[in-house]
């Protein structure tokens, strides 16, 4: 695994800017292609590749272009304020909580990410955040041999995950309880690593697998009322 993970390290083109890989990616959460967000801003598809692919700096004419035509703020594309916690904004009015069904808490947390695995420790319960993938309906994590996450031995545990949109004010969590144990099974590794493999951005090796068997799902959304403009940060 390790020699197939370098390779596709290699295989990365270099980096570009903070801005351009916040403006990639934020395209790509929205399901746009280059020419779909040249459409919108009024731009040449090329030169929407070129500020995704280089370090070059925009005038806030252009930034404000690129913000309205991927529906989020300036601020959010140059990376401001993500030293600061989450969910600081007003929320929209008229928003109303909905509770999800255990396949749309499923639908939502499937792509994988990172989410948050909630232990008993003798001093209490511990929230960390993990690398996760899901994989035959059950949560897996890649952690360090010997530190907490990894201390489960068959252990009751809560698994959260949660998506904000700060721009429209909107949010949903999914929370999964269940039981999360290490996995030693060869077999079992092997094909986690072949259809699942969470990398985790923490270095240092972190070969150990835990796998969260859920007993109870569950979730709820906040949702923007059709038509609502988005928040005002100002």
């Amino acid at each position: 695994m390790k020699e197939t993970r370098n390779s596709r390290a290699r295989a990365r083109p270099p980096d570009s800017g903070d801005l351009g890989r916040r403006i990639a990616y934020r395209r790509r959460e929205l399901g746009l292609t280059r020419a779909d967000v040249a459409a919108r801003s009024g731009m040449e598809p090329g030169f929407v590749e070129f500020v995704e692919t280089t370090t070059s700096p925009l005038g806030a004419g252009l930034l404000t272009r690129l913000a309205d035509a991927l529906g989020t703020t300036i601020d959010d594309l140059l990376g401001r304020g993500h030293d600061e916690p989450p969910g600081r904004s007003r929320a929209n009015a008229g928003t109303t909580p909905h509770e999800l069904d255990p396949a749309a808490c499923w639908a939502r947390i499937s792509p994988g990410g990172i989410g948050r695995v909630v232990l008993t420790t003798p001093n209490g319960p511990v929230a960390l955040p993990v690398n996760y993938r899901v994989l035959d309906a059950t949560i897996l994590y890649r952690t360090a041999a010997g530190g907490l996450p990894a201390d489960v031995a068959d252990q009751q545990v809560a698994f959260e995950v949660d998506r904000l949109d700060e721009v429209f004010g909107t949010g949903w969590s999914v929370l999964v309880s269940g039981t999360a144990s290490v996995v030693f099974d060869e077999d079992a590794l092997h094909r986690f690593e072949e259809h699942a493999d969470p990398e985790p951005w923490a270095a240092g090796e972190r070969d150990t697998w835990v796998r969260i068997r859920p007993a109870r799902v569950s979730g709820r959304t906040v949702e923007r009322p059709t038509g609502a403009p988005p928040v005002d940060r100002g």
